[in-house]
């Protein structure tokens, strides 16, 4: 089996952004070590403040958070970094060549009950001649050089893509690398499964239920065939099952709050998952427009989500 490093220098990765996903890949594979000790080492619960979405924040929130913000500023080719649990963006060195957005620890409300949690991460190209700032890293997903997650779960697993598709790679707990597992990750066009969050339908805009209750009419609506519905309520784990067998994952705009045009941040979580889809052969919207087309206003922007299968995308954005 190949692992990371010699798929990356094989793929003719630049030397550069190679090093920047070694060292995030290698804080990841740190990261999923200090999941496994779990309450053994005191690292679950609550942290006792709140990041700048206003959420609570978990201790494993902010400790993954540390550990990538450290390894990532020491790393050279990084220009900057923009982290969900950070105010701001912060700068690293000027001369670098990345700037990196990440999720530390998506699906972090899952860790008290040791379920899936995930880091998903975003890089773009871009030098210049000062310090970076927010407007840096203002830039539409589909510049993004590479983008992936590691999916901490039975096996921690890196799912990434340099533009020139998706492969799955898995930890080899021995070693501490990842060996590839899975090459040229391809989804299907039509899917029988989606993965939404019922609780919210309510709030949903009436297109939006009339798509969800026709999947849900099953072979007695006008779909004409029966869905199951998944929700693993960590979004790098409803993306990691389409990528391995299939299915849309929708978080749609609900006027719970309409001043916020979605759940899902653009930056790190919308953009690097649409890159991914998009190069297994999916499609990712919100409910107008593709995801990587979308010129960021500003670093924590949120979105609707609708990605997966090509073909069931389309008809949900035909409702």
């Amino acid at each position: 089996m190949q692992n990371l490093s010699q798929v990356l220098a094989a793929s003719a990765t630049p030397e550069s952004l190679q090093s920047v996903l070694n060292v995030t890949i290698s804080t990841c594979v740190d990261i999923s070590n200090a999941l496994k000790k779990g309450s053994l080492a005191g690292i679950l619960g609550m942290a006792g403040n709140e990041n700048v979405q206003g959420e609570e924040q978990k201790k494993l929130d902010v400790i993954s958070n540390d550990m990538l913000k450290d390894a990532l500023l020491a790393c050279p080719a990084v220009r900057a970094i923009a982290s969900e649990e950070e105010d701001d963006i912060v700068p690293a060195h000027t001369d670098g060549e990345y700037l990196i957005a990440f999720d530390p620890l998506d699906g972090s409300s899952n860790i008290d009950i040791n379920a899936m949690v995930g880091t998903i991460f975003s890089l773009y190209r871009q030098t210049g001649d000062n310090p970076a700032t927010e407007q840096d890293f203002l830039i539409q997903g589909k510049e993004q050089v590479a983008a992936g997650y590691v999916l901490y779960g039975p096996s921690s697993m890196l799912v990434l893509t340099t533009g020139k598709g998706v492969n799955m790679f898995t930890l080899d707990p021995d070693t501490h690398t990842f060996l590839l597992t899975r090459e040229n990750v391809q989804v299907a066009q039509d899917t029988q499964e989606f993965a939404i969050n019922m609780s919210n339908q309510r709030f949903w805009a009436d297109s939006m239920q009339n798509y969800v209750n026709d999947l849900v009419a099953g072979k007695n609506g006008s779909r004409n065939k029966d869905f199951n519905m998944r929700w693993v309520a960590a979004m790098v784990g409803d993306v990691h099952r389409i990528l391995c067998r299939g299915g849309i994952f929708i978080y749609p705009w609900d006027n719970k709050d309409p001043s916020k045009p979605g759940k899902l941040r653009l930056m790190y979580e919308a953009n690097p998952m649409a890159m991914l889809l998009e190069q297994a052969g999916g499609k990712a919207h919100t409910h107008t427009q593709r995801i990587l087309d979308i010129q960021p206003e500003a670093i924590h922007q949120r979105v609707a989500v609708i990605l997966g299968a090509a073909n069931e995308v389309d008809k949900c954005l035909s409702y």
